[in-house]
C-alpha cells in the first residue's frame, strides 16, 4: 500500500509539473531556450576565463557574436526564402500540374464529402428565423502589436537570463544549489552540473560542425544537380539537422517538393531525393558515430515520444528542447548514485551493448572457481 501511494503521488507530481509547463508556456520557453544556449556558450566563455577576461566581459562578447551569427544565418535565409513565398501561387500551380492523378483523387473526395454535406443539411434543416452567429474578431494592427510585443518580450527575456547564465558561472550555480542541497551533497551535485554543461556544450559543438560539412555537401550536391538557390537548402539542411528524424526528414520533403517544381524529368527529382538520402545515411552511420560516439546516444523511442510531446506542449521550442534535455538527463543517470535504473531506461538499444553486459556479470563466478 506504501508503494502504491508513493507511485500514487508521483504521478500527480509528474502531472502537475507539467500541466504547468503548458499552461505557463510563455514564460518557460524563453528561460529554457536560454538555459540551453547557456550550456552551449559556456565553453567559449571558460576558455577566454583562462585568458584572465572577465567573466562578465567575455559572457557578453560572445552572446553578441551569438546573436550577430544568428542575425546573419536569418539574413542568408531571408531573400530567397522570401522569393520563394512571393512565387508560390505559381508554385502550388506547377506542383498540382504536375500530380495530376492525386489531384484529381482528392477531388473526387471532396465531392463525396461535399455531397454528404448536402445531404446531411438536407435531412436537418436550420431553424427558421436563426441568425447566424458571427465571431467578433479584434482588429488586424491589435492582434500585431500583441504578437510584436509578446515576441519582443521573449527575445529580451531570451538575452538577459543567458548573459545572467554566462556571467555567474560556476560561482552562481553553487550559491542557488547550496539553497536547496545539504552541504554534504552540495559538492556532487556540482560536479554532475559542471559535467552536464561540459558535455551538452560538446556534444552540441561537435554536432554544429557536423551539420556545417552536411550543409556543404549538401549545397555542393545541389549545385552539381540544377537545383536553384542551392546555399539556401544547404542552409536548411544544416540547421534544420540539429533536430533528430523529424529535421531531416522535413529537409527532404523540402527540396524534393523544389526539384518537382524545377525539373520536368522524374529522374532529376528521384537523384535530388537519392543525393540528400546518400549524404544523411551517411552522416548518421558513419559521421555521427566516430565523431560523437555512442556514449550520449538516448534510446530513439525516447527521442521520438520526446520531439512529439515537446511539439504538444511547446510547439516548435519543444521540438528544439526535447533532445538536449534527453541528453542532460542521460549524463545525470550516468553520474548519479541511484542513476543505473535511469540510465538502463535513457540508452540505446543495442543488442551488443547487453551481450557483453550479460558476459560481465558471468565472469566474477567462473574466475573465483578457477581460482579455487
Amino acid at each position: 500500500m506504501h508503494v502504491r501511494q508513493i507511485t500514487a503521488s508521483k504521478l500527480l507530481t509528474l502531472g502537475a509539473f507539467g500541466l504547468l509547463l503548458y499552461v505557463g508556456h510563455q514564460a518557460f520557453i524563453p528561460i529554457a531556450l536560454a538555459l540551453l544556449a547557456a550550456l552551449i556558450l559556456s565553453g567559449p566563455v571558460e576558455m577566454l576565463l583562462k585568458f584572465r577576461i572577465p567573466r562578465s566581459l567575455s559572457a557578453t562578447v560572445i552572446l553578441i557574436f551569438f546573436l550577430a551569427a544568428t542575425a546573419g544565418l536569418v539574413d542568408m535565409m531571408w531573400a530567397p526564402v522570401q522569393q520563394w513565398y512571393s512565387t508560390a501561387p505559381a508554385t502550388m500551380k506547377t506542383i498540382k500540374r504536375k500530380l495530376v492523378p492525386a489531384a484529381k483523387f482528392m477531388n473526387r473526395v471532396e465531392e463525396i464529402r461535399a455531397s454528404a454535406s448536402n445531404i446531411a443539411a438536407a435531412a436537418n434543416p436550420t431553424a427558421p428565423g436563426a441568425a447566424p452567429i458571427v465571431a467578433k474578431t479584434e482588429d488586424s494592427p491589435v492582434l500585431i502589436l500583441d504578437a510584436t510585443r509578446g515576441v519582443m518580450v521573449s527575445v529580451l527575456t531570451f538575452i538577459i537570463v543567458t548573459l545572467f547564465l554566462l556571467a555567474g558561472g560556476p560561482p552562481m550555480c553553487a550559491r542557488m544549489t547550496a539553497a536547496f542541497v545539504d552541504d554534504l551533497n552540495s559538492a556532487h551535485v556540482l560536479d554532475v552540473i559542471e559535467k552536464v554543461r561540459k558535455e551538452v556544450g560538446r556534444f552540441y559543438v561537435t554536432t554544429a560542425f557536423i551539420n556545417l560539412g552536411l550543409g556543404l555537401a549538401t549545397t555542393g550536391i545541389m549545385m552539381l544537380l540544377g537545383m536553384p538557390t542551392p546555399y539556401l537548402w544547404g542552409l536548411i539542411a544544416a540547421t534544420l539537422n540539429f533536430i533528430p528524424y523529424a529535421g531531416p526528414a522535413t529537409t527532404l520533403i523540402i527540396v524534393t517538393l523544389v526539384a518537382v517544381v524545377s525539373f520536368d524529368k522524374l529522374g532529376q527529382v528521384a537523384a535530388v531525393s537519392a543525393s540528400y538520402l546518400a549524404l544523411t545515411a551517411v552522416e548518421g552511420q558513419v559521421i555521427q558515430p566516430l565523431f560523437v560516439g555512442r556514449r550520449l546516444e538516448v534510446n530513439p523511442l525516447l527521442i521520438f515520444l520526446g520531439l512529439w510531446f515537446g511539439g504538444l506542449f511547446w510547439g516548435i521550442a519543444g521540438v528544439i528542447l526535447a533532445t538536449p534535455t534527453l541528453v542532460a538527463l542521460k549524463v545525470v543517470a550516468e553520474n548519479a548514485l541511484s542513476g543505473k535504473a535511469l540510465m538502463e531506461f535513457l540508452g540505446p538499444n543495442d543488442p551488443e551493448v547487453d551481450k557483453r553486459k550479460r558476459l560481465q556479470r558471468l565472469v566474477p563466478p567462473i574466475g573465483r572457481k578457477s581460482k579455487a
